[in-house]
C-alpha cells in the first residue's frame, strides 16, 4: 500500500483526489473514500488536491490515525467492498 486516506474524509468525500488519479485507484465507501492498495502506483497526485489533508503516504500517516491504514486494507477485503465513486 502506498497512500490511506484517513479520519479527515469520514462525511465529506471531496473527490478533488479522485479527478487527478491517473490510475483510478480511489473508491467511494458508506462513510469515506478509500485507496486501493494493490492499485495504487504512489504517483502522489491525490495528496495535494485533498481540501481536507486527509490522504498520506503509508509511512507518514500520523501515529493516532494508523488504524486507518488497516481500515483502508480491511474495506477491499470485506463482502461489501467500496466501489467506483460517483463523479
Amino acid at each position: 500500500m502506498t497512500y490511506v486516506i484517513t479520519e479527515a474524509c469520514i462525511g465529506v468525500k471531496d473527490r478533488a483526489c479522485v479527478d487527478v488519479c491517473p490510475v483510478d485507484c480511489i473508491y467511494e465507501g458508506e462513510d469515506q473514500l478509500y485507496i486501493h492498495p494493490d492499485e495504487c502506483i504512489d504517483c502522489g497526485a491525490c495528496e495535494p488536491e485533498c481540501p481536507v489533508t486527509a490522504i498520506f503516504p503509508e509511512e507518514d500517516v500520523p501515529p493516532q490515525l494508523t488504524s486507518y491504514i488497516e481500515k483502508n486494507r480491511e474495506a477491499f477485503n470485506s463482502d461489501d467492498p467500496p466501489g467506483r465513486p460517483k463523479r
